[in-house]
């Protein structure tokens, strides 16, 4: 699935790497207010008028809030007018406006889910290219999203790794994990799989220096060790050597 939006398509909303809005191709400029309000109701598709009143304006009173709110709607420019369908309770997204981080959040949830064979390309695509959801946006409610769809990019990443690795595709593999691993570098399991790749392909050399780099790592940051798991790829020898003498 890819995160391209479709010719047919008229309106499409970019939330990953930073806010843009286009309509028929064309960027549509929003003042901040109206950035909020969009990629609120476009994470979630529909809420609430009390919700996104009381999310995108938590120190005001009640009313004002829906004050602000209405304000904000009010003022959108037309061709975003468009991309919402407004009732005295709710608020709701056209049904044929793209949204990048809902298509990356649904792409990975059918890998975690394992739904199917994995579309190599369109799969890495989605997965590796894009950033964070607003990484310059500190409100709450996006902290929370974008920590909610990071995960579910680091579990898909990892499982797509698997099972390329499984499949015999050990290069696509590796470009899962190591994917995985500049996201958040910290986690084993993308360098486990890392190892355990090279060590299929008898790459002996490459898979000590990844284990070496990671164990130090862990060392410097939390002053751990890799887990008796990852210590079982290794050869004996190897873990031999590295025990206190």
């Amino acid at each position: 699935m890819s995160l391209s939006p479709s010719p047919q398509r008229q309106s499409t909303l970019l939330l990953l790497d930073r806010f843009r809005l286009e309509c028929q191709g064309e960027p549509v400029p929003l003042c901040g207010n109206a950035q909020r309000l969009l990629a609120f109701i476009g994470l979630r598709r529909r809420a609430q008028r009390c919700v996104v009143a009381q999310t995108l304006w938590p120190d005001a009173t009640e009313a004002h809030a829906r004050g602000s709110l209405r304000t904000t709607l009010w003022k959108l420019p037309c061709g975003a007018q468009k991309l919402l369908s407004c009732t005295q309770e709710s608020l709701a997204l056209a049904a044929d406006v793209v949204v990048d981080a809902r298509i990356l959040a649904r792409t990975s949830l059918d890998v975690v889910r394992d739904c199917g064979p994995p579309r190599v390309e369109p799969l890495l695509t989605s997965l590796l290219e894009k950033g964070d959801l607003l990484p310059d946006w500190d409100e709450d409610w996006v902290v929370l999203e974008r920590e909610w769809l990071r995960r579910l990019r680091l579990h898909a990443l990892d499982a797509l790794s698997d099972r390329f690795a499984q499949q015999g595709l050990p290069a696509l593999a590796l470009e899962a994990a190591l994917a995985s691993i500049r996201i958040d570098p910290l986690r084993e399991a993308p360098h486990r799989s890392v190892v355990a790749t090279h060590l299929a392909e008898g790459n002996l050399v490459e898979a000590l220096r990844h284990y070496e780099a990671f164990r130090h790592l862990l060392r410097a940051e939390l002053g751990a060790e890799p887990s008796a798991q990852f210590r079982q790829l290794i050869p004996l020898e190897r873990r031999c050597a590295e025990r206190p003498r």
